[in-house]
């Protein structure tokens, strides 16, 4: 089993900035790729970001040049550096972990974060 523990929302002002961070624990073998996602009300769960076991990162155009997103691999935690934010940026996030938890290719494991709910109002 693998679990992943987010931390680090919050309410918050357009322009102001904030960090997620999301650890990955458990019965991990090798830890493929750890992104996010953020789910607002009444929309559909969307992709923000991802970065590989590799150090390659990828962001939606939406965040592209306020968002970064960084791994630690020592201990299995990805963050979130959110800066510019918006109203629209409002959402539940969520991490997201491709692992293998064992050397069998059958072992691939796509697990969710229980979701932490970033607010940007005036």
């Amino acid at each position: 089993q693998v679990d992943l523990v987010e931390s680090g929302g919050g309410a918050v002002q357009p322009g102001d900035s904030l960090t997620l961070s999301c650890s990955a624990s458990g019965s991990i073998f090798a830890l493929i790729a750890m992104g996010w996602y953020r789910q607002a009300p009444g929309k559909e769960r969307e992709w923000v970001a991802v970065t590989t076991r590799g150090g390659n990162t990828d962001y939606a155009d939406s965040v592209k040049g306020r968002f970064t997103i960084s791994r630690e691999n020592v201990d299995n935690t990805v963050y979130l550096q959110m800066n510019s934010l918006k109203p629209e940026d409002s959402a539940l996030y969520y991490c997201n972990a491709r692992v293998y938890t064992t050397w069998q290719a059958s072992s691939h494991r796509e697990v969710w974060g229980q979701g932490t709910l970033v607010t940007v109002s005036s």
